[in-house]
């Protein structure tokens, strides 16, 4: 069990229970699995950018990371269907406990003038999804050999039901969310 995980289970759910009064132990929402993508337009010119990309996901990620490839052929972007356009990997149950506690307590103090996340990101179920400029805040990454630094989405996707127990399930995790 990891830190996270462990502060979740005993000091989160009493203080959930205690604030939205759920009268079931199932209806607490949880953290079900967090994504990471990074979209690379400029890898429909250079092949290396993805490689590279792919290589540095999976160590933000401690996981392998896919390559996502277009839909559709858009013939003002130069774009083919079947191109490589981005990377993404998705973490579940311990590598997710893990990627979490990193990002909230390494990664995102890292960030210059770091003054909280807007908390704009929910999508109306309680899950949020966080946009990062660069990715060469995480303490896997050399800075010096990042040739390109690249933004990335990180989507958490939670059982909750609103956006209000969302935050406050993140929160508690303790999620830096502008006042």
């Amino acid at each position: 069990m990891t830190r996270l995980e462990k502060i979740y289970k005993e000091k989160i759910v009493p203080n959930m229970q205690k604030e939205f009064s759920y009268s079931s132990p199932m209806q607490m929402p949880g953290i079900e699995k967090v994504s990471l993508n990074i979209g690379l337009g400029s890898a429909v010119a250079n092949n290396k950018v993805m490689e590279e990309a792919v290589k540095e996901l999976s160590a933000i990620a401690s996981q392998k990371a896919v390559v996502t490839r277009a839909k559709k052929s858009i013939a003002s972007f130069k774009l083919r269907e079947g191109m490589p356009i981005g990377a993404r990997v998705t973490l579940r149950k311990d590598r997710m406990w893990d990627f979490l506690d990193k990002l909230i307590n390494f990664a995102l103090p890292r960030v210059r003038d770091f003054r909280g996340i807007p908390d704009r990101g929910f999508d109306g179920r309680g899950n949020f999804t966080l946009g990062i400029k660069e990715h060469t805040i995480f303490p896997e990454l050399e800075v010096d050999r990042v040739e390109i630094p690249k933004g990335m989405n990180i989507t958490i996707v939670t059982t909750a039901t609103t956006d209000k127990e969302g935050k406050f399930l993140l929160e508690q995790l303790g999620m830096p969310f502008k006042k």
